[in-house]
């Protein structure tokens, strides 16, 4: 229970109570500016408070997402203002500042319990008088503190202050005129969202998310609920019938349409949190990945088709994709002078409303990749769906990488130390790759702005093909694998601000993985591919769980995991070791890798979820629509 506190007298006929109560507050009342200060020192201090001008006329909906939502420390409509216990104190000091004698504490100093005294900064607030709306100079006043007051676009909803009888009518009669049911349905749908996703799901999954909100669904509820259907497409898949398929398909579909609702259901009913956003970042990647080993399973099964190598080179390829579009939004979304001809030139294609969509669905976003998934399990084989994904990702791999390799060549952008230090991270270095950033740091300052991905590149490219021309367990695969640290600690031994240098973790994630892919095709042992499988999925994670770490403000993982599980370059070393070392050894390899995929995945599953369950944890969901 929250505390919603009227900041003067109750109007007659006012239903503003009962629609405070129906979002779940505990509703006081206060005459005057005293009141409120003695209302607000009253409520717990572990407590959410609201303040709302008694006379405010407007939706229900409107007063939801200014004083529910549980991202922001503060937040205001017209006439309403919210603070979480964090923007409690800074509150107290702004009604002390907008009224001297309405606070307990002398002016100059603030008593709260559990709180050390903290000066009164100076602030120009309007004279209090029965016209003003106490909240609306509060929140300004909590503005000028440097306190982050989020204002909720309301669009065509309704929030006023009517001052007269008149004008309290009109703003009625606004009110009625618009169904904020509708604008509350209509709002939860991302607005970049896919076109399969925009005209062949939301459509109804927006009432799905109604329907479990109604019952006191959560959306971790249904996260978990889109989880177990997808497995459970994945063990229909793995029996490899078509019975088995075409089941697969349709809880492949069911698995979307319950991931789109949980999103949907959070922006619905503003249930935003930090479990929340690890499981909605992880989930949906286990998902897709688990799926993968399912169609495998089944072909082996069903016909003895050995798919394990496309299954394991769909997900190298799907992971690269992110990792391009990860670190190319963290090298420039804070860059200055971030322009270019190209960005010009696709802002402009935004007008025409049919070359957005074609765009969209190019890139091949995750519900019509999971369509197109769908469909073909049903219709065909497992080895050609895994031939018509790999093809189909790796044109937008393609067509996204050429063009922001496009924009970066011809803007002039001058990257931030947080972006150079985002790219660090996720490069992913780990003790070989610094010690030799760190002895060879003089050269790397007089090698030109290309050199970063060059040498990424050259070192990716020579590991990789050495793993593929030579026979297996060959030591020249370990020389490279060593020469593949060299270069990838020469690659980062300067801040990575250069224009492609946000190519560099991208580069990085396909030699370690197109290495394990690679070795394990070649060894011919008998459980290698599977077991290469589950490592590149143990990796993955670590990869994921750091970029939503980065994105939700909290920085990378800790150094001691990245050291403790070698890094890219030192896990590309220890898969060649383990190749050139037990190549004679009938499911030495196998073992090896399995062994290895273990450790990984213990270290980083433990340390991620003591991340992610903590309080510390950011509640942070993706808005944009960026296709995942």
């Amino acid at each position: 229970m929250s505390t919603a506190i009227l900041t003067g007298p109750a109007v007659a006929g006012s239903s503003l109570e009962d629609d405070l109560r129906s979002l779940g507050f505990d509703v006081r009342t206060a005459a005057d500016a005293a009141g409120v200060a003695r209302e607000l020192a009253a409520a717990p201090a572990r407590e959410r408070v609201a303040l709302v001008d008694p006379r405010f006329v407007g939706h229900v909906h409107a007063l939801r997402l200014a004083l529910t939502d549980p991202r922001f420390p503060a937040a205001a409509v017209h006439g309403a203002l919210t603070a979480q216990p964090e923007a409690r104190a800074a509150l107290t000091r702004a009604l002390t500042a907008y009224a001297p004698g309405a606070a307990a504490p002398e002016r100059g100093a603030l008593a709260v319990a559990g709180a050390t005294a903290t000066p009164v900064p100076e602030v120009h607030l309007p004279a209090p008088d029965g016209s003003a709306v106490l909240p609306d100079a509060l929140a300004d006043a909590l503005g000028a503190e440097d306190v982050a007051v989020h204002r909720p676009e309301l669009g065509v909803l309704v929030a006023d202050v009517p001052e007269d009888a008149a004008r309290r009518a009109e703003a009625q009669a606004r009110t009625r005129a618009v169904d904020d049911e509708q604008v509350r349905l209509r709002s939860v749908v991302k607005s970049r969202d896919g076109f399969f996703t925009t005209f062949c799901i939301s459509p109804y999954s927006r009432y799905i998310a109604r329907w479990c909100a109604r019952r006191g669904l959560t959306p971790n509820q249904v996260t978990t609920a889109s989880l177990l259907t997808a497995l459970i497409a994945a063990g229909c898949a793995a029996t490899g019938t078509r019975p088995g398929f075409i089941a697969a398909g349709l809880l492949l579909i069911g698995s979307f349409v319950l991931d789109c609702t949980d999103g949907q259901l959070a922006r619905y009913s503003l249930q935003y949190s930090t479990l929340g956003a690890w499981l909605d970042a992880t989930f949906d990647r286990a998902k897709e990945y688990a799926y993968y080993a399912g169609l495998a399973l089944g072909a082996a099964r069903g016909g003895g088709d050995d798919v394990w190598a496309l299954a394991l080179g769909a997900m190298v390829l799907q992971t690269c994709r992110h990792v391009v579009d990860f670190s190319f939004n963290e090298a420039n979304h804070d860059a200055t002078g971030n322009s270019s001809p190209t960005a010009a030139l696709s802002n402009r294609l935004d007008s025409v409303g049919w070359t957005v969509w074609l765009r969209r669905m190019i890139v091949l976003p995750i519900g019509e990749r999971w369509a197109l998934i769908a469909v073909l399990t049903a219709c065909t084989t497992p080895r050609i769906t895994f031939y018509v994904l790999l093809i189909g990702c790796a044109l937008a791999a393609c067509y996204t990488t050429a063009g922001r390799v496009l924009r970066s060549l011809t803007r002039k952008a001058r990257r931030t130390d947080r972006a150079a230090l985002a790219l660090a991270d996720l490069a992913d270095s780990g003790p070989l790759a610094q010690g030799f950033a760190t002895a060879l740091r003089g050269v790397a300052r007089r090698l030109p702005a290309l050199a970063a991905p060059a040498l990424a590149l050259l070192g990716a490219a020579v590991v990789v093909a050495v793993a593929a021309l030579t026979s297996f367990g060959s030591p020249w695969v370990v020389v490279a694998a060593a020469g593949y640290a060299l270069t990838s600690g020469l690659a980062v031994a300067r801040p990575l601000k250069g224009p492609l240098d946000w190519l560099v973790p991208p580069v990085f994630r396909a030699a370690e993985y197109g290495t394990i892919l690679v070795l394990a095709a070649d060894s011919g042992v008998n459980g290698a591919l599977p077991a290469a499988f589950g490592l590149v999925s143990a990796v993955a994670y670590h990869h994921y769980d750091t970029v939503y770490r980065i994105r939700g403000g909290t920085g990378a993982p800790p150094h001691w995991l990245v050291r403790a599980i070698g890094g890219h370059e030192g896990r590309t070393l220890a898969v060649t070791v383990a190749a050139a070392l037990l190549y004679e050894q009938n499911q030495g390899f196998t073992i090896a890798l399995t062994a290895l995929a273990a450790a990984l995945a213990l270290a980083v599953l433990s340390e991620s979820i003591r991340f992610w369950v903590s309080s510390g944890a950011p509640a942070v969901h993706d808005e944009t629509g960026e296709p995942a």
